[in-house]
């Protein structure tokens, strides 16, 4: 029994690790949308595949982390960013503009 626990308490810290990992990728996408009131940003995220897939929509609105400055950006700005999801939102962590 105590090998089944072990073995369990492992996987369920690998799937931890390798979550928290793939949480912390660098995306890139175009912006969309600005809102420096709320501290939101829309971006729609570039497209990886096959050539004509469906680009439509106005993208996905991120939180902005306190610190990162928005001023600079404006919609139609190629960035690079990073996102972590803590509580059921999604916040950028990371921006840069291409």
């Amino acid at each position: 029994m105590k090998i089944a626990r072990i073995l369990s308490a492992g996987a369920a810290a690998a799937l931890i690790i390798s979550s928290a990992a793939l949480a912390q990728q660098t995306l890139t996408g175009t912006i969309t949308g600005i809102n420096r009131l709320n501290d939101t940003i829309a971006i729609q995220q570039t497209q990886s595949g096959t050539v004509g897939a469906n680009t439509g929509g106005a993208g996905e609105e991120f939180k902005v982390q306190k610190g990162l400055s928005l001023e600079d950006l404006h919609a139609g700005d190629k960035v690079s960013f990073t996102v972590s999801e803590t509580g059921g939102s999604k916040t950028v962590t990371k921006l840069q503009r291409q």
